[in-house]
């Protein structure tokens, strides 16, 4: 005959009860809990998230109610030391089935980089958020790329303005790396400025210039690369300067920073221009 009771004592026909208890929203410990339950050929179970618990007076309850079930686990991500230390001392008190889950894994890293965690909750959920940003930034990028739709211009955390292969878009998909929203336009005689430009806060505009030799060699090679003729007017010197001057005036009515980006790597502009928003917002 088949007893009722597991090898610890815990009664098997009785439903499993899984405490996750977080300093965070829990979903780490809830992946756990469901990805550890889902190895039994078992139905009877109940995951019980508890998130932003990180006090005794709020975790103190959850134990004295988990203490009252037959079979109970408790699975917590606190990184607080005090209550982690309060956890396993209810542990023994209570005679609780208890998995500390950040516990051990910070503890040998610990040991490695031989210094102490910050154990500041949150912090996984705060890079997933990053994350999303990131992509947000990107697809913004991509959506508002020289001039497409003038109304990325209002939206745009950073608007930047130039001649063609001022490196605008590459910029532009640098910067939404660190989570700003860029739309680029392009600066030529024939074409009028989008009137969102001049209506733009200045200090999100950025007009990017470069030496006329040096657009010229650009020009040269991309067209070289298209299979394009390289004596087409895109590749003309005398063209080239007429729409330096006309970008640098456009750039001056308009009141915004203008960077020389003839010498400088994607890299380099991108930090200037992320100083320049430090300090100005």
């Amino acid at each position: 005959m088949k007893s009722n009771y597991n090898m610890e004592g815990a009664r098997d026909d009785q439903p499993l009860f899984i405490y996750v208890i977080s300093d965070s929203i829990g979903e780490t410990g809830e992946l756990i809990a469901k990805a550890s339950v889902r190895q039994f050929d078992t139905k009877d179970f109940l995951i019980k998230r508890y998130p932003y618990h990180n006090s005794v007076e709020q975790i103190g309850p959850l134990l004295e109610e988990a203490a009252e079930h037959e079979n109970t686990l408790i699975v917590y991500t606190n990184v607080d030391e005090k209550t982690r230390a309060y956890i396993k001392c209810k542990e023994k008190e209570l005679h609780l089935n208890t998995v500390d889950v950040m516990g051990p894994p910070m503890d040998r890293i610990e040991d490695i980089l031989g210094y102490a965690p910050i154990r500041e909750p949150g912090l996984i959920r705060r890079l997933d958020e990053n994350y999303f940003k990131k992509v947000e930034a990107i697809e913004f990028a991509v959506q508002y790329d020289d001039g497409k739709d003038p109304r990325g211009i209002v939206k745009a955390d950073i608007c930047l303005v130039g001649v063609s292969r001022t490196s605008k878009t590459p910029l532009s998909m640098y910067l939404a790396n660190k989570l700003y929203k860029v739309a680029n336009v392009p600066l030529v005689p024939e074409v009028p400025v989008p009137k969102e430009v001049y209506e733009k806060d200045n200090r999100r505009l950025f007009g990017l210039v470069a030496n006329s030799q040096k657009l010229y060699t650009i020009r040269e090679e991309r067209l070289r690369a298209l299979g394009l003729n390289s004596s087409a007017k895109y590749a003309n010197v005398d063209r080239i300067e007429e729409e330096v001057d006309y970008s640098v005036r456009v750039m001056k009515e308009i009141g915004c920073t203008i960077i020389d980006v003839s010498n400088k790597a994607i890299e380099e502009t991108a930090e200037i221009i992320n100083d320049y928003m430090v300090s100005r917002f």
